[in-house]
């Protein structure tokens, strides 16, 4: 369903396991910015009022996911810490249109989202299925099919308004560019690292 290229390692596990604290510091922020990213889509094209409904509510679970995680950190006696810079995002987002019209713009942001959403949610299998810890197992399997659920929204919303543009042919393009981004990740005890 994802049409990831690459899958992570299962060894990026391991790493994980050393640092929990870390792991969670950092998926909290990811949903944080996941809210926020679902938000500025939102201000760019309040033009589509059931985009607007629907990424409103895309944005509320993911700062409801922001709150579990941050929950979670508590409960564990860990203190959440500072804001995470995410490298792969950052190289990621290089792979948007600059310049060109609002529709492709558009279409490229809900790309990129759906290809953020898609490999989250990979991780989050790949922990919920090889982490030991069985709270964080169960946590992340719920929220992998949240994160499918994102996937799919922000693709439908490409295909949906991008009918002059070729959606699948761009998604692929993105696919590709994201297989090599990704090879230098699964490295870090972060959720994209």
């Amino acid at each position: 369903m994802l049409h990831l290229k690459l899958a992570t390692d299962p060894r990026w596990v391991n790493i994980v396991e050393k640092n929990i604290e870390e792991i969670l510091t950092d998926h909290a922020w990811c949903e944080q910015k996941a809210a926020t990213n679902a938000i500025t889509i939102i201000t760019l094209n309040s033009e589509y009022p059931d985009l607007v409904t629907d990424l409103l509510i895309l944005a509320q679970e993911e700062l409801v996911h922001f709150q579990m995680v941050h929950d979670i950190i508590k409960k564990r006696g860990y203190a959440l810490g500072r804001e995470r810079k995410d490298s792969y995002v950052n190289e990621l987002y290089k792979f948007m249109s600059k310049g060109g019209n609002r529709l492709q713009s558009m279409v490229d942001r809900l790309l990129f989202s759906a290809m953020i959403e898609a490999r989250s949610c990979e991780r989050f299998k790949l922990l919920s299925k090889e982490i030991k810890d069985l709270e964080l197992s169960k946590f992340y399997n719920d929220l992998m099919i949240s994160e499918a659920g994102h996937y799919t929204t922000f693709i439908g919303f490409a295909r949906k308004y991008g009918q002059h543009i070729d959606v699948d042919k761009r998604w692929q393009e993105l696919v590709e560019f994201e297989a090599e981004v990704i090879k230098n990740y699964g490295k870090e005890e972060t959720i994209h690292g």
